[in-house]
């Protein structure tokens, strides 16, 4: 599931853009819920995630436009974070609740942009993490059924992984150009032969 919902995402997110949404809604909310639950029997935990997955994907289908402030938001706390680890360290917090306001402002203001880049980063991710637990890499399947850091915080992957951040780049480029291409105003319009001359 996470590499269909990855794949769709990435390369054609702005068009089932609020399907991206729910379907993420969907990952967050199961996440956050079975999180607050803890250890628990098996029955209690698909239940909570089934209850918050409803829950976080209605939410985020419902709330189109906070859900492109967010994507702004996580955009511009990933640029934040991207460049502060080149200089070293992590990025004080108020800095990237400044960064995230300004990302969710200008998302506003940029929407089908900010939907194709931020769609296409976070599907790409997806795809990748779910392509490798497919494969049985056992990191993959354990992180992915724990809830392990790499997972959901790219910039902090699997030790002696860091091809998988050059995947993730050139699949995030691959996905936003194949979306700008096939959504730009003329995509998919047939030309119209050119009018014979008058005689």
């Amino acid at each position: 599931m996470l590499a269909l919902g990855g794949l769709l995402a990435c390369f054609a997110g702005y068009r089932l853009f609020r399907f991206v949404l729910g379907m993420y809604g969907l990952i967050v909310g199961a996440m956050v819920t079975t999180s607050w639950m803890g250890a628990s029997s098996t029955w209690t935990l698909v239940l909570a995630a089934a209850v918050g997955g409803l829950l976080g994907a209605l939410l985020m289908i419902a709330a189109y436009f906070v859900g492109v402030g967010l994507i702004g938001a996580g955009l511009a706390a990933l640029a934040v974070n991207l460049g502060w680890r080149a200089i070293g360290g992590e990025p004080p917090t108020l800095v990237l609740v400044i960064a995230c306001v300004l990302g969710a402002l200008g998302a506003l203001s940029v929407v089908r942009y900010v939907v194709i880049a931020g769609t296409a980063i976070a599907g790409a991710w997806t795809l990748i993490v779910g392509v490798v637990a497919l494969m049985g890499d056992r990191n993959a399947l354990r992180a992915a059924s724990a809830g392990d850091v790499w997972v959901f915080y790219p910039l902090d992957p699997i030790p002696d992984r860091w091809w998988y951040t050059v995947i993730w780049v050139a699949l995030s480029v691959a996905g936003m150009v194949i979306q700008h291409l096939t959504t730009s105003k003329g995509a998919g319009r047939k030309k119209r032969p050119p009018k014979a001359a008058a005689a």
